[in-house]
């Protein structure tokens, strides 16, 4: 070190060594010591997440040595499909598909995905609905109407929602009657996903869970799906761009890129157990009490199943990071790019957000506005108890025309 340098250390150290002016030099010494670490901090911090995010990400994954069969359950349809088809073998796989009131040519793109699933003499059930959802809202009230603050009667939309997807799954008790059984139930949204992505998401923790789930992006890189996805806490995300959560369980493993531990999660593909929906009470898609409902607390459908599954406490839900599937072909190639998903800009940025977020935010008014409800719908006469109130938020949903609306 040399003599100027010297100099300087001692006028930083040494509070009497410029008399008054030696304070200011002080706490600017040590503001700019404080700065440096921080900064170096970040960076590295950053840089060892990317390398590990990278590193996981590169690797392929490992096609199984035995396919499972799998019951395909969607109301919706892409190519992909077909890929899977193949990819799996016919006799591994079943496609149940039941489309309702589009307004496009979704009955038209059936139509000739019934006839390549053919050609490939893979088993399906493709239900072609004319009822729409001005047909539904047309009809006489009965359950699931809810008196709303527009002063008249409305469908909900989740009950509309659990009946689709049932529907979807009611060819599983037909084919387990005929002797005909599967291993997994895959559902799936319209999203754009690769047989690699499948494979990745059936292999989550090594294949043990009651649930795995992919990652889903319509506008990256915030991901869509916050109605049904909760933390290992049971709490909603808390931000919708990367690492997401609150709970420090479901955080860590994501920045592992390791499945991340969840309490309930959706997302846009989802594989499950199949032995649940065939026991001897069939696990089923529901909502909430309408009576509840009333109260103005609503919860997806998707993250009821999760609450009613006797597996969930025993093997876990899982959110599988390496699965990144899009609502379209961009919202896809944007999650799956030649370099690291997530920038080391981004990674910084989102890092300090987050804990700036749970520093200085909480649930707690949140879960007390919802707690009250509950308690408060309780005690009515002759209803139960909500053993999902983590799945609830304070929203009234119900269907319109054109889709569907918030209250």
């Amino acid at each position: 070190m040399n003599a100027d340098n010297v100099v300087e250390a001692k006028g930083c150290l040494n509070r009497n060594s410029g008399g008054r002016s030696s304070k200011p030099r002080l706490y600017r010494c040590v503001l700019v010591g404080l700065s440096t670490c921080f900064i170096v901090w970040t960076v590295l911090e950053a840089l060892f997440i990317q390398h590990r995010v990278s590193t996981v990400d590169r690797i392929p994954p490992t096609p199984p040595r035995q396919f499972e069969r799998i019951f395909i359950a969607s109301t919706h349809w892409n190519n992909a499909v077909i890929q899977l088809a193949k990819k799996w073998g016919p006799e591994n796989i079943f496609v149940s598909i039941f489309e309702s009131g589009s307004w496009d040519d979704s009955k038209g793109a059936l139509r000739d995905l019934d006839l390549v699933l053919d050609r490939l003499g893979v088993r399906r059930n493709l239900t072609l609905s004319e009822i729409a959802h001005q047909d539904e809202i047309s009809r006489p009230p009965s359950e699931g109407w809810i008196d709303t603050p527009r002063g008249r009667k409305e469908l909900r939309r989740i009950p509309y929602l659990a009946r689709l997807r049932n529907l979807t799954l009611r060819p599983l008790e037909d084919l387990a009657r005929n002797g005909i059984v599967f291993d997994k139930v895959l559902f799936l949204n319209d999203v754009v996903f690769t047989v690699d992505d499948v494979i990745s998401l059936l292999n989550t923790n090594d294949g043990v869970y009651a649930a795995a789930c992919s990652l889903n992006f319509s506008k990256p890189p915030r991901y869509y799906d916050t109605f049904a996805l909760r933390d290992s806490n049971g709490d909603e995300t808390l931000m919708q761009e990367w690492p997401y959560f609150r709970s420090a369980t479901s955080r860590d493993a994501l920045l592992a890129m390791s499945p991340a531990p969840v309490k309930s999660c959706w997302n846009g593909m989802v594989s499950m157990p199949v032995a649940p929906f065939l026991s001897k009470t069939p696990l089923q898609f529901r909502a909430i009490p309408d009576s509840l409902a009333q109260l103005h607390v609503e919860g997806s459908e998707c993250c009821l199943i999760h609450a009613d599954n006797p597996l969930s406490p025993t093997k876990g839900i899982y959110l599988n990071p390496r699965v990144r599937v899009g609502y379209n072909d961009l919202a896809y190639a944007a999650v799956h790019p030649h370099t690291a998903w997530i920038s080391l800009h981004n990674i910084a940025l989102a890092l300090w957000e987050n804990r700036i977020r749970r520093w200085t935010t909480s649930v707690f008014f949140k879960k007390r506005i919802i707690r009250r409800r509950i308690t408060s719908w309780e005690r009515y006469p002759g209803t139960r108890s909500e053993p999902a109130a983590f799945c609830l938020i304070n929203e009234m949903q119900v269907l319109v025309g054109n889709g569907w609306a918030h209250v």
